[in-house]
């Protein structure tokens, strides 16, 4: 499902993001990146997204070549993928339920049946409760719960999260990532970046990134 073929990406002759990745990502795998912060894991995930590109070698999601995507084709691959990444600020001046509701009225869903799947999101994130609250009164692992509803409202293939557990305590983090091997575990394909060892103690598989390169935990 995603491929990275001996990947390089610089953004200046001082500044190399990451060098000479090859990775593999089957159809319905959890893999954690880990790694510092700098190790190159936030630009890894946003090559999957078409966020950034490659300066060589080749990224292909779901068959395409994220290197030759046209910008009018960005839309159509990421109504394949759920992203949630941390600049992603949810909007502080509506419903948690309109957050949720927001990506599918951008594609074309009705009223109502935006509603109807942001429930179904909402209730699988544990926050169907608080559909009518503002962000501003969640706690910081709500919110991120809130993000992960929305990422997943358009029933992704891939969900791509960057530090989803960061500044939340133990509790409010155990509760996010039960919420991403959830959607893993009804066949989604999930890549969670995070610094924290903790969260990848019982991972099946990790990728160690350091200094843009893979360390550890890849034999592709």
């Amino acid at each position: 499902m995603i491929e990275f073929e001996h990947v390089n990406k610089q953004y200046s002759p001082d500044a190399t993001a990451l060098s000479d990745i090859s990775l593999s990502v089957a159809k319905g795998e959890l893999v954690f990146l880990a790694g510092p912060s700098g190790a190159g894991k936030s630009t890894l995930l946003k090559m999957i997204a078409a966020m950034e590109r490659p300066t060589s070698g080749r990224v292909i999601v779901n068959g395409q070549d994220i290197g030759k995507i046209k910008p009018a084709g960005v839309p159509f691959l990421r109504r394949n993928l759920g992203l949630i990444f941390q600049q992603q600020r949810l909007l502080t001046d509506r419903s948690i339920l309109a957050n949720v509701m927001l990506p599918l009225l951008v594609t074309g869903a009705s009223k109502a049946q935006a509603e109807q799947r942001a429930r179904a999101a909402l209730d699988k994130v544990g926050l169907l409760e608080r559909a009518l609250a503002r962000p501003l009164a969640l706690s910081g692992g709500e919110q991120q719960r809130v993000a992960i509803a929305r990422a997943i409202v358009n029933r992704p293939q891939i969900i791509l999260a960057d530090e989803p557990t960061a500044n939340l305590d133990r509790a409010s983090a155990d509760k996010v990532l039960d919420a991403l091997k959830a959607f893993h575990s009804v066949g989604v394909t999930c890549l969670i970046s995070t610094h924290d060892e903790r969260v990848i103690e019982s991972a099946a598989r990790v990728i160690h990134l350091k200094l843009g390169h893979i360390v550890s935990g890849e034999d592709a």
